[in-house]
């Protein structure tokens, strides 16, 4: 910036930003990206200095940060080395500055990746995972029973947090995923590009925010620094959709019971009192007791199967489309008593 025309070289970007977040009443976080292979002192043990004086800087001057993003970019700079990122010390930075930031990297400590580009969450997509992958989060329980090994666990496997991988752990973490992807085809702006449709974007918010993960959606800033029309006019009609679907005059009332059916079986009966065409029934669980719900059915009062799920955790989605005055949900299989904190009915 101190190079260029803009403000005689003495605008502030970030702090721009950050102000204009605030008005909005937007959250703001920064990603500062460690892969500078513009850096001279890029692959030497000076470039971590060269770095940590930069994140201090946004750290320190912005006002509180809801989150410090990380990506795992790393590669040759024109030395033809790569740089050691000294992790540690940024996280112990972020921690002193602002305590309450989340922090995302591949392995945590508090948000890891999920394992693609796409916007597609795990069929089980677990908050609770084996140290083994994120590594820099705080363990919160002690060895699993088979404790052994878990070498070459990745964000892209499959079967991350189920029980096979959490009973062969020595310790698991609680570090939740995002889902990140861009709004267009690719990352940066290109004129020639469309906005994805509507639908594929709300889709993906059922398979994030509605599948225990949230989302982060990409919006490249065109050469003259604002946003694309067409993109504004995309994030717009996201945005209606989804209070359309999910809005107070949408929510179904009901009066509801619980049965035990054993240790880790329950069944909430929902009465709406009439029939009533639906779509979408939220569940969420009491995470301040852990993520506990390993499988669960909804049925309607003739006992029809209409959804079957895995994992619940903060929020799970579930897409259906029935007409009914009674539904079931029954949890098949958890990992303790299971502990709900909300439960929705969303009409057509």
């Amino acid at each position: 910036m101190k190079n260029s025309p803009w403000k005689d070289g003495k605008g502030d970007v970030v702090r721009e930003a950050a102000e204009a977040c605030r008005r909005g009443g937007i959250k703001f976080g920064v990603y500062l990206s460690p892969w500078d292979r513009n850096s001279k002192y890029y692959g030497t043990p000076e470039y971590n200095d060269y770095y940590c004086n930069q994140l201090t800087e946004l750290l320190t001057n912005y006002g509180e940060l809801f989150m410090v993003w990380f990506d795992g970019a790393c590669g040759e700079g024109p030395n033809g080395k790569k740089q050691v990122y000294d992790y540690e010390r940024y996280i112990s930075l972020i921690r002193k500055y602002q305590p309450n930031a989340c922090i995302f990297n591949d392995h945590g400590p508090d948000v890891r990746w999920c394992g693609n580009e796409s916007g597609e969450a795990r069929r089980a997509e677990w908050a609770v995972v084996p140290s083994e992958l994120c590594f820099r989060s705080e363990v919160q329980t002690g060895e699993g029973p088979f404790a052994g090994s878990l070498e070459g666990i990745y964000n892209s496997d499959p079967d991350i947090g189920e029980l096979p991988q959490s009973l062969c752990s020595r310790g698991l973490v609680f570090t939740g995923s995002e889902i990140d992807m861009s709004i267009r085809p690719g990352w940066f702006y290109h004129a020639n590009e469309e906005p994805h449709s509507l639908e594929r974007l709300f889709n993906t918010y059922l398979r994030s925010v509605g599948a225990n993960a949230s989302f982060n959606l990409n919006v490249p800033p065109m050469p003259s620094g604002r946003f694309d029309p067409r993109d504004i006019a995309r994030l717009r009609e996201l945005g209606d959709a989804l209070r359309s679907a999910f809005g107070p005059d949408k929510a179904v009332g009901f009066d509801a019971s619980r049965t035990e059916l054993g240790e880790v079986q329950c069944e909430y009966t929902l009465k709406l009192g009439k029939a009533e065409k639906l779509a979408y029934v939220e569940l969420r669980e009491d995470l301040s007791v852990g993520q506990r719900v390993e499988a669960f059915v909804i049925r309607n009062r003739g006992g029809g199967t209409i959804y079957r799920g895995f994992t619940i955790g903060n929020r799970k989605i579930c897409r259906i489309n029935a007409e009914t005055d009674e539904i079931r949900v029954r949890v098949t299989a958890a990992r303790g008593k299971p502990a709900f904190r909300e439960i929705k009915v969303y009409k057509a």
